[in-house]
């Protein structure tokens, strides 16, 4: 299918993520947004509402856990015990799909560009909870779900993230 025939749609309220395609949900799976809430502003550690796109995707073919820094593999595969070594560290696990935003003003471009603040939908420790505002801006995922979503969205498909439920 091409990006058009796709829609992610994230709610900050429901704290879920949705994939339609042709109008038709294929996922519904919780997430976890920030926990400073929404907003668009560099360096504040908040979810950006508004549409977006998936610009980059990142990580096709690595193993499941494979752990991410700046985007790019770092060798490690998380566990526990390597959570106990790094207590402070921000997991960005599995898959990256790295937002742009489509909104000059509110969501790209200057202090409120998704892009330049690397907003992704990630995969995280399979043991932090979904559901609970907790991530630093970004969507966070199980990794099943976000290898799920990585294998079915091309780049180009749209993303809105919104406060309201769905």
């Amino acid at each position: 299918m091409q990006p058009e025939s796709y829609l992610v749609k994230v709610s900050i309220d429901e704290q879920r993520l949705q994939l339609l395609a042709a109008g038709v949900v294929k996922m519904d799976v919780a997430v976890a947004t920030a926990a400073n809430g929404p907003g668009e502003v560099m360096h504040s550690e908040c979810t950006p509402r508004g549409w977006h796109r998936v610009r980059a995707k990142i990580g096709a073919g690595a193993p499941e856990n494979t752990v991410f820094t700046g985007r790019r593999p770092t060798g490690e595969i998380y566990t526990p015990a390597l959570r106990l070594e790094h207590p402070g560290r921000d997991w960005m696990l599995t898959r990256i799909l790295w937002l742009c935003g489509l909104e000059p003003g509110r969501n790209r471009f200057g202090e409120r560009d998704s892009m330049r603040r690397y907003i992704y939908i990630h995969g995280c420790p399979d043991t932090d909870r979904m559901g609970i505002p907790s991530s630093h801006g970004c969507v966070k995922m199980k990794n099943a779900d976000v290898i799920r979503l990585f294998a079915l969205v091309p780049v180009g498909t749209r993303v809105l993230i919104q406060e309201a439920p769905f």
